[in-house]
């Protein structure tokens, strides 16, 4: 099976700071892929570079077995890679449905233009009204999206990043700041919309990462520890040493 994703020898340093120190790692297309870690761990950073928004100090970093050493995080994004923020991302101003619109648009061929009347795209229209019924977010179709609650915000933003038709989904804290039951939610969702492609994200959360990682990495001052099966990474002494500790119980 070839990889999703790719890292070989991974460093990056902000100044006289390491922060990732050689980092090697492989997803496989397909695979549900989670990163755990204290914080400082370089989990973010890690994501950074994987989505182009950092440069490497050193190493290579392949997307769909082609190299991404100095391309721009928009060109990444059109070799099939999206992203979400620890920070919510979306257009407060205009509604649930536009948000995903845009998020639909240059996937489905879309290039700016200033003719394109965009309420007169049937498909368009149809298939953002359909990603709107997979959020659980059709009744708030017309809702600026600022006004929404925190957890539909995170869903919509979670619709935003798979509606463009990544294959390769990358996820920053998903469920942070979520209540237990809106937490669940947020799982059913991303396992429903990450079907079929590769998921890798950042998750504090134990639960989550145990329920829907395929693979969990562990990372410790930006050093992989262990990688493995949840249940080998949950009897890992080392991860539980390091991380875990009676959450691992």
């Amino acid at each position: 099976m070839s990889n999703a994703i790719a890292l070989r020898g991974v460093e990056k340093s902000f100044g006289r700071t390491k922060i990732i120190r050689g980092v090697d790692l492989a997803i496989p297309r397909g695979e549900r892929h989670a990163m755990i870690g204290p914080n400082g761990a370089g989990k973010t950073t890690l994501f950074n570079l994987i989505s182009g928004r950092f440069p490497v100090t050193s190493g290579t970093i392949e997307i769909n077995g082609q190299a991404i050493d100095g391309l721009p995080p928009h060109q990444i994004n059109r070799l099939g890679l999206s992203r979400s923020f620890q920070i919510t991302s979306i257009f407060p101003r205009l509604s649930v449905f536009e948000n995903i619109r845009c998020g639909l648009l240059w996937a489905r061929g879309y290039r700016y233009s200033f003719w394109n009347l965009l309420g007169a795209e049937r498909a368009l229209n149809e298939e953002a009204d359909r990603m709107l019924e997979r959020l659980g977010l059709q009744d708030r179709r017309n809702v600026p999206a600022g006004l929404l609650s925190y957890a539909e915000q995170r869903a919509l933003e979670i619709g935003i990043t798979v509606a463009g038709g990544a294959d390769i989904i990358l996820l920053d804290e998903p469920t942070s700041g979520m209540s237990h039951s809106e937490t669940e939610q947020a799982v059913r969702l991303i396992r429903a919309v990450s079907e079929g492609k590769t998921l890798l994200m950042v998750e504090h959360d134990m639960s989550v990462v145990f329920g829907l990682a395929d693979i969990i990495t562990v990372l410790v001052y930006g050093e992989v520890i262990a990688s493995g099966p949840p249940a080998e990474i949950r009897a890992n002494p080392a991860v539980q040493e390091a991380y875990l500790g009676s959450e691992a119980a």
